[in-house]
């Protein structure tokens, strides 16, 4: 008999029925032969995976780092879980509990394990670099869109609106007449008033044309599956953070409500900091930013062109009663807080009081 020739959809070997891997839980009888009862399989209370690769990458999500660090593979080429009777007991909660996602994810945050503060205690760096053992709190960098959606919030231009169709936020002009090529509209079309500030949820993402902010920040560009995203590390994130119009325009809303309540000077720096940064800015902190509010001052008050165009960037223009000196050196403080470091990572709620 001829060795058939594998790959070759011509040359027949036995024949291969739909059945569920041996090592897993056989179909069930009732199950259709099809993607129903494919479905029914993964969900099946004596699935064993299902819910625990689906609670692992939630934590990871949480945490960084899975309970088990291939997030990717639970098979024999992958690692054990550092914990494996908290996974069971996650991953049975999740599913007693109708999969509920927000209601797993609300446990995981409000636990004293995620409420620890971030940072490294003496001798960690070298015995626990990871944090296998949960002996801190996550202190990971926010991803591209957690980073986009905190600016608004802080600044007070988040639209939280639920569901709804897709918007388009800020884009470079003739960056997608460039790309579009005769696919689609050739021209971008920003979305309008408070739609610009919606969630980065609801970003219209296209994947020849990824949204450019988010693609600088490792944002996916969509185009395989990516189980866990890399961490910014790049220095044009600062870039984006300093220059983008969304990130301007929150900085300059952000100072002109601070100085519209009649905060200036000290006053202002503080409240600006805690509403980014969540915290009391140390004395050197804040003796830098004073330095930068001063020099920022003199430096408009000896180019009035370069404040009009400061304030000129985004959708609504500042009140006329403003004072527009004081406005556009406040904006560039606000923004400088924005592209801290601080601003930039996600600490629990314990660190940050």
């Amino acid at each position: 008999e001829q060795d058939r020739e594998i790959g070759n959809r011509l040359s027949h070997g036995e024949p291969v029925d739909r059945e569920a891997p041996s090592a897993l839980p056989p179909l069930s009888d009732e199950a259709p032969k099809n993607r129903l009862g494919l479905a029914q399989w993964l969900f099946s209370e004596k699935h064993p995976l299902t819910a625990r690769v689906a609670v692992n990458r939630l934590w990871q999500q949480c945490f960084g780092r899975g309970i088990v660090k291939s997030t990717a593979d639970f098979g024999n080429q992958g690692d054990l879980p550092t914990h494996p009777e908290l996974l069971d007991y996650l991953a049975l909660e999740y599913r007693n509990n109708g999969w509920d996602t927000k209601a797993i994810l609300r446990m995981v945050v409000t636990s004293s394990t995620y409420r620890q503060s971030g940072h490294l205690r003496p001798g960690e760096a070298k015995s626990d670099a990871e944090n296998r053992w949960l002996a801190r709190g996550p202190a990971g960098k926010l991803t591209a869109e957690m980073l986009r959606d905190q600016a608004l919030a802080a600044s007070g231009l988040l639209n939280d609106k639920l569901g709804g169709k897709w918007v388009k936020p800020y884009q470079p002009k003739g960056l997608w007449n460039e790309m579009a090529s005769d696919i689609g509209e050739p021209i971008y079309r920003p979305s309008r008033g408070t739609d610009l500030f919606r969630r980065s949820l609801y970003t219209y993402f296209k994947r020849t044309i990824p949204p450019p902010d988010m693609l600088t920040m490792d944002a996916a560009e969509r185009t395989v599956c990516t189980v866990k995203r890399q961490e910014t590390s790049t220095p044009l994130q600062s870039l984006v953070v300093l220059n983008s119009p969304l990130y301007a325009e929150a900085s300059r809303y952000l100072a002109q409500q601070l100085l519209t309540d009649g905060k200036s000077g000290e006053d202002m720096i503080e409240v600006a900091f805690a509403r980014v940064v969540s915290r009391k800015p140390a004395p050197p902190e804040k003796d830098i930013l004073l330095g930068m509010l001063a020099e920022n001052t003199n430096y408009f008050a000896n180019d009035p062109a370069a404040t009009d165009e400061l304030l000129a960037i985004g959708t609504a223009p500042p009140p006329k009663d403003i004072d527009r000196l004081a406005l556009a050196a406040s904006t560039l403080v606000v923004s400088a807080i924005f592209n801290l470091d601080g601003a930039q990572r996600l600490y629990p709620p314990s660190f940050l009081a």
